[in-house]
């Protein structure tokens, strides 16, 4: 177990734990069961560069569940987030195409994920927490959905923490397309740090490029928005300052986890550049484009580092140092 548990969170994240059928890569039909899920990969990831970090998750009843409990405590996760649920584990089936991306085939409607009861969220957060994490298809999902949304627009207006957010939208699981999209949108205007692929934006503005689509949700308040293009780099928004990086060159396994990570070292220079916590609209002015190229290159060495590995397995801090100083980047 890791030495990180026990110590006070810094980073609450909420949502979704996954169990993810993984091709072996041993013959046609031969899977292997690995715990993922976009918002409890992101909590791994920054567990992984030295943030105290709760996930608050509800655990399912099965064996599945048992092996992500397993995977959660190891990683040092602060286990008081988690919850020992009736219900089953979600599943997701993934196939891989040529060039290691990855598609999902999910089976959830039963799961554990989304059945919170009001008495399981925290009526506060701990007082050194510094940011509050919402991702994925947790937001979308009834009935805990409409409890996660109360908890981000109180924390959002309590002003003591940063809110950032993740849609990662998965329009297979998440029902109505009108309905999530409005929903989507006031999450957006409740964050402070709006983090979207622009898989992410087509589907939010299906007629807008991704840098106008990215204007759009900086209009409806948060302060800073970073857009990930997968093999094309990223680009920031903040306060009309703008930034883009390329994406390392890397030879791709595949890219499970890889917007996990990407997100959770984001919240990590974020969080080592005193960009989190109360007053979090003040904390987040004045980035220049300086800044923003920092957190990008940050966040999107630590991405190309997880897809050059099976899985969604997030680099340390010392992996994702190294891979900084190989390309002449002080961490």
């Amino acid at each position: 177990m890791s030495d990180r548990q026990g110590a006070s969170p810094r980073l609450v994240v909420i949502g979704e734990n996954v169990m993810d059928l993984l091709p072996a890569g041993r013959g046609p039909g031969t899977l292997k069961a690995s715990p993922g899920g976009g918002p409890a990969n992101t909590a791994v990831a920054t567990a992984r560069l030295g943030i105290p970090t709760r996930l608050l998750a509800r655990i399912g009843s099965d064996g599945f569940g048992a092996m992500i409990r397993e995977r959660l405590l190891s990683e040092g996760l602060d286990p008081a987030g988690l919850i020992d649920a009736e219900e089953p584990s979600a599943l997701a089936l993934a196939t891989l195409g040529a060039d290691g991306a990855a598609v999902y085939d999910f089976r959830m409607d039963d799961a554990a994920d989304w059945r919170w009861r009001a008495e399981e969220l925290p009526r506060e957060l701990d007082t050194e927490v510094v940011a509050l994490h919402a991702a994925s298809i947790a937001l979308f999902r009834e009935p805990g959905a409409a409890l996660i949304e109360g908890l981000l627009s109180r924390e959002h207006s309590r002003g003591r923490v940063t809110v950032s957010l993740d849609p990662n939208i998965r329009r297979e699981v998440i029902g109505d397309p009108e309905t999530a999209r409005s929903l989507v949108l006031r999450h957006v205007a409740r964050a402070h740090v709006v983090k979207a692929s622009d898989e992410d934006l087509d589907f939010l503005y299906p007629d807008r490029s991704p840098e106008k689509a990215a204007e759009a949700l900086a209009a409806l308040g948060p302060a800073l928005v970073v857009v990930t293009l997968g093999g094309k780099g990223a680009f920031a928004l903040s306060h009309g300052v703008s930034a883009s990086v390329p994406a390392p060159v890397v030879d791709v396994v595949d890219t499970v986890g890889a917007g996990d990570s990407f997100m959770g070292a984001l919240l990590h220079r974020l969080d080592l550049d005193g960009r989190l916590g109360e007053d979090p609209r003040a904390r987040l002015s004045g980035l220049t484009e300086g800044d923003l190229v920092s957190l990008l290159t940050h966040a999107a060495t630590a991405a190309a580092r997880t897809v050059t590995r099976e899985g969604a397995d997030p680099p340390t801090r010392a992996e994702l140092d190294a891979a900084l100083s190989e390309n002449g980047v002080a961490s």
